[in-house]
Order: C-alpha cells, then structure tokens, then sequence
C-alpha cells in the first residue's frame, strides 16, 4: 500500500503558536490550586564555606509560615541529585539537595521555607540564621588542579574529579612525519543557558490514594519522575508528572534538580499544594551553566595542509558537583574532536576540574559546539600559518562521499556525508571569492573587514541505549479513535521544538488524513508510555521514528480491513484523502472514517485480526546521525569602539530529509543568534571569591535584533540509513556552526594587526585593547626603525 498526501516537506507554520502567541498556554506559574503555598530556598551567598549551625526558629515563627526545612531535616530522607555519568575511577561529588556541613558555591540550598503567601515565604526566608565559616574560595579551573590548591573535598586528594584519555592510530608516528606542529590554547568561556521561563514546579499529595502529581518545567518528564521518586523513596507508580507548556530549555532543563525533589517533599510534609518558580537571580546561580572548557591544541600538518594527526588537552570545569551528565560533557567533545576532516590519528586528555562554581551540564549543542570551535580555529590557524586560503586547507582533508560509513579514530561511525558538496553551496551562495576581492579593498580603504568559514560535522540523534547513560531509544504510542481521529502520544517531549506539527505532518501523510486531524500529546507520564525525552538533536529522528513504526502498523491494519471489505489486495491500497482506494481502480474505495469504524465494530473483520487501533513503538536507533554543514560569515570592526558589525551571514546545513522547512530554518536562526550572543556578549563571570558578578541580566549582555544581519540558509539534503525517514536532526546546528564561523571572521578582520588568535568571548572592549595594543607596538616599531 502507499501514501499519496504529501504534507511532509511543506513549510507549515506551527499548530501550536496561536496558543502560545495568544497568551492562551499554560506554563508551570499558570497552575493554581487550591490552598497552595509557596516555596522559597535560602541560597548560600558564600562560594566556600563550613556550615557551624542553621536556626529556623524565627523563620518558622513568621507569619503565614507553614515550615521550615534544613539540611538536617532531610538527611536520610532525600536521596542526592543524580548523576548518570559512569567514567572510571570519577571521584562522588554528589551532592545533597540541601548542604549540612559545608557551602561549595554561591546559590547552594542550605533551607527552604514553605508559607502561604509567595512574599511571606520571602520575608521569612531572611530570617534564617545559618552562621557560616568562609574558606578560600578556586574558580580558575587550571589552579583548582594544580598542587597547593584550596580543596572543596576534604575526603579527595586533589580537585581533579577525573582524568580520562582517548587515542586512535599512531599519534608519535604522525608527530614525527609532520613538517609543522601547530599549538594553540584555546578558552570557551562559561555561559548561562537563559530559557525565557525559569525552571519552575508545582507538587499535590493525595494521602488518601496515595498519589503525588508533580508540574514541572523539564525536557524529560519521565525521568524525572523516576528519579524523584528514587529521591524521595517514593513508588513510582504513584507519581503523576505533568510537563505543561516550557518556555525554553537549551539543554537546562534537561535534569534532575533538588527543587524538583524539595517541592514534592514539602507537599507530602505539608498536605497541601506547594509551589517554586525560579527568579532570574537564583537562575543564573543554580541552574546548570554551560561549555567552560580550556582546550591545548596541536596539529601535526604537512606544508600542502595536510593533517596528519591530533593532540588535544582538555580541562572541562565541572563546577562543585554533579548534575545529571555534568561529567559526560568533556567526553562528547572529545569524541568529536576530528570534526568532518580525515585525521588518521588523534590523542586526547580529559582532565575533569572541580571549582566553587554552580555545575556545567548539557547546553544547546552539549560538547559538540566546544569540539567545533576547536577543531575550526585551529584549521584556521593552520591555514594562516601556510598562508593557505581556509576553504583550501578545509578541502584538503575532508573525507570524500565515497568514504562513507566513516571511522573516526575516536570511535564514531559517522553516517553519510557531502562535506564537498555543502561547502561549495555555501561559497557559491556567499560569492566567497567575490567577498575576498572587497576586503582587499577594503583594507585599502582602512576598513576592519573579516570573512569566517566554519564547517562541521555534530553528532545527533541520541541514540543507541549501548551509548546513552540512560537508554537511548524512545517510544511513540499512536491510537486512532472510532470517529477518525488521530492520536500520537510521545516521549520526545518538546520545548519549543515544534513537535506537535512535524508529527502531525508524518502521521497525515502515513494514514492519508489532513495534519489537523492528528493530535500530538506529550509530557504528561500518565497518558503517554514510557519515554527518554528531548534533547542532542533526537526528538524526530528517534522519537519521530517511533511514532512513524506505530503509524505503519496501523496503516497496515487498516490495509487488512479496508482490502477485506473492498476485496483487494491491502498491498494494493492507497491511502489519500481521507479515502483508503485501490491504485488501479479508484472506483474502489472506502472511506477512511468506515475503515476505522469497521475496526471497532468489529463486524467485518478480516480473520486473525484483533478490533482496536493503537499501536505503540520502542524505537532503538543503530547509530547516532551525523549533520553537517559550512558557514560563511562576514563581519565588520568599528576601529575606535572595537564593535563587531556582522553584515552577512550564509548557512548551508544538511541536516538529511527535512519534515518542515520552516521549522530548520527556525531551529538555525536561533542556534546562529545564540552564537553570536557567545561570541560577542555573553560570559558568566565569578571573581576570585566565587562571587557571580554577572548574576542578573543588567549585568549578563545577550544579543538584540539590532545585532544581525538577514540570516540566509539553504540547505543540501543527504539522508540517513539510521532511521527510515532519512532525518538527521537539526535543532544545535546552527550553534555548532556559527561560533567558528564568526570567531574566524573576527580573526580574520584583525589578522592585518598580527593577531593570530582571540579567546571567547571577544567583547568590543577586548577587541579595543587588541587594536590600542597594536597601534602602540606599531609606533614602538616606528621609533626604533628612525
């Protein structure tokens, strides 16, 4: 049998906006019950420091004040934070949800109060007397593991949380045949996820069931709900997690956090409705950050470009302790290192820092980004140093179609590629050449121009269980109702992705029906099966891919019926325009609306087949997928100010078949804008203390419209044999790319200066210096030469 509608591949606008444009979605604050109270966590302001005693008394003495709860009052009671991470010989920084003994950074819970009333709950928060020994404070990842440094462990040797190492081919043979080595250390800085809603939960006990519901803002509700209730030694199965609408994740929100298990608890102690909203100061103290890696390059290289292999140190700060992948994160750049060249052998050192700052974890790209803007830099400095143009050394080494299924020698199986094909489809769509001939001119004219290029390979799609912490499969559940209607129920629980019209987008063209005929539910562990949910690029090409099997199983029972009533053949039928009908004869027909009532009347079945439709799929992945593409940015420096003006930015991404055009392009605009806000404004700053002093959006810049020019993409399409729809994933492309890409342009602009390199992120006032310290160094030179 076969499809005829053809919604897959049409740029819909999104089902679900007007909703949310109209102010009509409910988000976690929109839930409220009946004699709710609110929650407020009393944060620790020190970076490091011994607890000597916490007292509650004024505070539970406060008006509207329904309890107090310290470290001590939960001790034994709720488990740690999670963390899935599994790396040998990894010391336990686990951490409590509410400290006892000591502070390890600023934000940490050390009580929270529970009161009727949102700001009495403030109010008594203040009156918690916790009496504080400051220690010395470590936040430099480089001094937190070298000898003599402050330890935030009394019980560990050092601040190294773990050193783990890669290596693939003959590294010392590489090295040794090389006609250059070129070194480089690189920073990427410390960044602050900013989801537009704050994390965010609301928890109900039923003593009488007893049943505990849980709203919270997360990308995998069933996961929390499983770990919750391992926190709280609390059945699983009388959990009831609800994932209303999420404001944004960028990977924030993809954990396990102590307010989640806190706010549950408080509800169960209380016996009444409990809330927690996020400010946007505890936000930035004690939600995850991410990247802040410092990264020691080398590349051994032939004098034509060649590459012949790799050595890379990476110092990943992990923060204080661990969330749920906090320590996997270094590792996934690692594995990404080689990027979409053909590097035959690279080494690789992972050393795991322990600082008094608020954990890293998983962030829009989540170690790929990292990895990219490492391996792209250095291919430019390569470039400079042979005096190469970027595009030619970036040719050079790529892999050629043919080499694929390709073998990293960090262990990946990259999928299928044209790394060729998109970099020409970018330079034809820059006039790459053409912009090479206006910034000579331009320099001639005094003019700061830099054109960047960047091109990458991610890795997506995650992925199979044997990879994944946590498994890596996902579940699609579709049922169709007795008057026709669609139902998908998913585990790829979206947070803006756009989920609800992709799939309803697969299932018309799957069952021949019109997309707002098929609903898409999710979030909610009690109507939809167990699920693994959003996150690294998989919500279409894994949980999609579920929804696409249990779609085809019921296509094809709907073939058996429809072919036993009409007589025909069910391979024969096409399904169109809500008409199930013979190919040859269309004058054969049944309606689809009879074909599922047929099912549930169960009167004229074929045998062997049971009444009902509803199907659901655990979809395991045999591979990850592996998207690329090239960037070209083009960017402007204001000689007095040090402003970066970008003036034109190209993307060409492959991201193999596409569901919703609309959708892609949507999904690199902001990986793009993200990007620039990491490379130009964004950093998370602590002083020597521990101090957050970019702990508010006064004091943390993101990027404005102002900020960009027209972003333009286009797109090459090679798909997948992982997965039967050929999609690859799309959703941290545009970040993965954009940050080399408009490092490089920077660079490029000031390489005239004799700048070669500049480490994240480049502020105007850093590039103001560059320039004031080049002009000086300049007439140094000038005096001595007269």
């Amino acid at each position: 049998m076969a499809t005829a509608n053809k919604y897959v591949g049409r740029p819909m606008k999104r089902k679900e906006d007007p909703r949310l444009i109209q102010g009509l979605a409910h988000y976690v604050d929109d839930i409220q019950l009946a004699g709710m109270c609110h929650m407020v966590v009393v944060r620790s302001p020190y970076a490091h420091a011994r607890i000597r005693s916490v007292n509650a008394s004024k505070a539970k003495a406060a008006p509207g004040v329904v309890a107090v709860f310290t470290g001590e009052d939960v001790r034994g009671v709720i488990g740690p934070v999670p963390c899935a991470a599994q790396i040998p010989d990894m010391k336990p920084a686990m951490r409590t949800v509410l400290a006892t003994d000591k502070v390890r950074f600023v934000g940490e819970p050390v009580a929270v109060v529970v009161a009727s009333e949102k700001y009495a709950a403030r109010d008594a928060a203040d009156l918690v007397e916790v009496d504080y020994d400051p220690l010395p404070a470590v936040v430099d990842p480089e001094k937190a593991i070298a000898k003599g440094s402050p330890k935030l462990y009394d019980n560990f040797d050092d601040n190294v949380a773990y050193r783990w190492e890669l290596e693939g081919g003959d590294v010392a043979g590489a090295f040794k045949k090389a006609d250059k080595v070129i070194k480089q250390r690189m920073v990427n800085q410390r960044l602050i996820p900013m989801a537009m809603e704050p994390r965010g939960v609301v928890a109900n006990f039923d003593p009488g069931e007893p049943k505990l519901t849980i709203w919270t803002s997360t990308q995998i509700p069933h996961l929390v709900r499983t770990q919750v209730g391992v926190m709280l030694g609390f059945s699983e199965t009388s959990i009831h997690l609800i994932t209303p609408e999420v404001g944004g994740g960028f990977g924030s929100k993809l954990n396990v956090y102590a307010e989640e298990a806190l706010c549950a608890y408080a509800a169960m102690k209380v016996g009444k409705p409990v809330k927690w909203i996020e400010s946007r100061r505890e936000n930035f103290q004690a939600t995850i950050h991410g990247r802040d890696f410092i990264n020691y390059v080398e590349l051994a290289v032939k004098r034509d470009g060649t590459i012949l292999g790799a050595r890379y140190k990476i110092i990943g700060d992990l923060g204080a302790y661990y969330q749920l992948l906090t320590p996997l994160i270094p590792t996934l750049t690692a594995l990404m290192l080689c990027g979409s060249y053909k590097i035959p052998a690279v080494r690789i050192e992972i050393v795991g820092a322990l600082t008094n700052k608020m954990a890293t974890d998983a962030y829009r790209g989540a170690g790929r980004p990292e990895a990219t803007y490492f391996i792209e830099r250095a291919m430019d400095i390569v470039a400079a140093e042979l005096k190469k143009d970027p595009l030619e050394i970036r040719r050079k080494n790529f892999p050629k179609p043919k080499d694929f299924p390709y073998a990293t020698p960090t262990g990946l199986i990259y999928d299928t590629a044209n790394y060729q094909g998109c970099l020409e489809a970018a330079s034809k769509k820059s006039a790459y050449a053409k912009l090479r001939k206006e910034q000579g001119a331009a320099r001639k004219a005094g003019k700061i121009m830099g054109i960047g290029v960047s091109s990458y390979v991610e890795i997506c799609a995650m992925g199979p269980s044997s990879a994944m912490p946590a498994g890596g499969w996902e579940s699609g559940t579709v049922r169709i109702e007795p008057t026709g209607k669609v139902k998908i129920l998913t585990g790829s629980s979206p947070h803006g992705q756009g989920q609800e019209t992709s799939f309803a987008q697969i299932g018309a063209d799957m069952l021949g029906v019109a997309p707002e005929d098929v609903l898409v539910v999710h979030g909610d562990t009690s109507q939809v099966p167990y699920g693994i949910g959003t996150f690294g690029s998989r919500a279409t090409a894994v949980g999609g891919t579920a929804a696409y099997k249990s779609l085809e199983k019921l296509r094809d029972k709907l073939a058996k019926i429809a072919g036993h009533i009409l007589e025909v053949d069910p391979a024969k039928l096409v399904f169109a325009g809500h008409k199930i009908q013979s190919k040859s004869d269309p004058q054969k027909s049944i309606a689809f609306g009879e074909a599922v009532g047929a099912a549930y009347v169960a009167k004229t079945l074929p045998p062997g087949v049971e009444p009902g439709l509803e199907a659901t799929t655990f979809f395991e992945p045999s591979n990850f997928t592996f998207p690329f593409g090239t960037h070209v940015c083009v960017v402007e420096i204001d000689r007095d100010t040090g402003e970066v003006k970008l003036t034109k930015y190209i993307a060409v991404d492959d991201c193999g078949n596409v569901i919703n055009p609309l959708l892609v392009d949507g999904q690199i605009h902001g990986g793009i804008v993200q990007s620039v806000g990491q490379v130009l404004f964004e950093e998370a700053v602590y002083d020597k203390d521990g101090q957050l002093i970019s702990g508010e959006l006064t004091d943390y810049a993101i990027p404005r419209a102002a900020d960009l020019p027209r972003l333009v993409t286009d797109r090459t399409v090679t798909p997948t044999p992982v997965n039967p729809m050929g999609v690859k994933g799309v959703g941290e492309a545009g970040t993965i790319g954009a940050t080399p890409a408009l490092v490089n342009a920077v660079v490029d602009a000031l390489a005239p200066f004799g700048i070669t390199h500049v480490d994240l992120p480049i502020k105007r006032e850093k590039i103001w210096q560059l320039l004031q310290k080049s002009a000086g160094s300049a007439k140094a030179q000038s005096r001595r030469v007269r």
